[in-house]
Formats: C-alpha cells, sequence, structure tokens
C-alpha cells in the first residue's frame, strides 16, 4: 500500500469553459485553489477511499481520518474496515497494519523522485505549473470537477481528477488513475483547517514486539 503515490495527502491544452457555462477558466480555479492550499498550514478531514483495480476489477472501501501539516507531514488512520496507520514524519513513512502486528519503515522520497501529486499535498508543488488542468465531466452540483495531466510522466499515475466546492474551494474529491485502468477516489468531509496540529501527531512510536521492515535494511 503507497498512500504517498496514488495519492493519498493529501491533495492535486488548457481548456476553457464554453462562454455559455458561466464557469471560469480551468486554469484559473486551479491557480485559485493553489493560492487558497498556500495559506493552509494544516488540515484534518474525514476521508472514504475506494479502488477498483486487477483483472477481476475488485473494488474496495475504506474510511478514516487524514491529518496534514506543512512541510512534509502526513498520517492516515484507516478506521474500517481494517485498521492500519500511515505516518509520515517528513523524513520517514510508517507503515503500520496492528492486524499482522508489522511495520514497514522507508524513507520519504526526494523531491526529484516524488510525484507532484505528493508535492502538492506537502505545500512544494504547484498545480498550475506542474499539471495541463481541464474540466472533468460530472462535477456534482455546486462542485468544480478538474482534470490534471502531468505535464511530466509520472510512475505511478496518468491522471488526477479533483473535485472543489465552489464556494470554499475546498477538496471534497481525489482521483487518481493509472495506465491499466485502475482508478483510487478519495472522498473528504469534515474539512477542518489551521487548527495548529501538534508536531507529535507525526511521530510514530514502533509498538512493542512488532516486526519492523526496512526499506533500506534487514528486518528486525
Amino acid at each position: 500500500m503507497r498512500i504517498y503515490s496514488f495519492v493519498q495527502l493529501l491533495a492535486l491544452g488548457f481548456i476553457l469553459a464554453p462562454q455559455s457555462s458561466g464557469l471560469p477558466p480551468a486554469q484559473e480555479i486551479a491557480a485559485a485553489l493553489q493560492k487558497k492550499y498556500d495559506a493552509i498550514r494544516d488540515f484534518s478531514a474525514d476521508f472514504v477511499h475506494e479502488s477498483e483495480g486487477g483483472i477481476l476489477k475488485k473494488k474496495q472501501s475504506e474510511r478514516g481520518v487524514v491529518q496534514v501539516k506543512k512541510p512534509g507531514r502526513m498520517r492516515w488512520d484507516y478506521k474500517s474496515p481494517e485498521p492500519k496507520v500511515f505516518v509520515s514524519d517528513g523524513h520517514r513513512i510508517y507503515l503500520y497494519v496492528p492486524a499482522d502486528n508489522q511495520v514497514v519503515i522507508s524513507p520519504v522520497p526526494e523531491q526529484d523522485q516524488a510525484t507532484t501529486a505528493v508535492l502538492f499535498l506537502v505545500g512544494k508543488g504547484n498545480l498550475t505549473r506542474d499539471f495541463t488542468v481541464s474540466f472533468a465531466p460530472d462535477a456534482p452540483a455546486g462542485t468544480y470537477a478538474l482534470r490534471l495531466d502531468p505535464k511530466l510522466r509520472e510512475r505511478d499515475y496518468e491522471w488526477l481528477k479533483l473535485v472543489i466546492d465552489q464556494k470554499t474551494l475546498q477538496i471534497r474529491a481525489l482521483t487518481a488513475a493509472d495506465r491499466q485502468g485502475s482508478q483510487s477516489k478519495y472522498e473528504f468531509s469534515n474539512f477542518k483547517e489551521n487548527r495548529g496540529i501538534s508536531d507529535s501527531t507525526f511521530a510514530f512510536k514502533i509498538p512493542k514486539g512488532a516486526d519492523v521492515i526496512d526499506a533500506d535494511g534487514p528486518s528486525r
């Protein structure tokens, strides 16, 4: 499981909307979202993660709470159907699955190796610089739906779709699609901004007796 390569949290040919639609250009909406996000120091939200992929097109649905604090810190607490925790403290990434009593540790990707979706989520990317932005179809009432095609080829996804509240510019949903036809969608609710999330939230303590797998070294 690689939340940071979905995509994950945080998070992100310009086609203009027809004049009759009354919508501002897609690029303008993306720029406004970027400006808003630049002013956010931290945020939390409830999420529902739905994924579909593989030969059998297996569907999976999970839910939990995500917390993000710039720069580079994320915590995803999955509550159901299986508890698990994903934490990035800005230097290392920890994935803990209580059912397996196992912790997988890996380094945070260097900026030139991280996906643009990850960089935006942790406050280092830029939507209008890194993506070609266009309108996506089937936007729910009161929202904008933007399709983001990365200007540089990404290893983890082909395109992203953002659904944004028209009034608040809060992200309501994020979908990532890969070249094999798999899709991963996050829907967000109960969004809270700049609440002063403590740094200790992202300090992961390895549970006693847990099997530790270090991506850069032997298990211990």
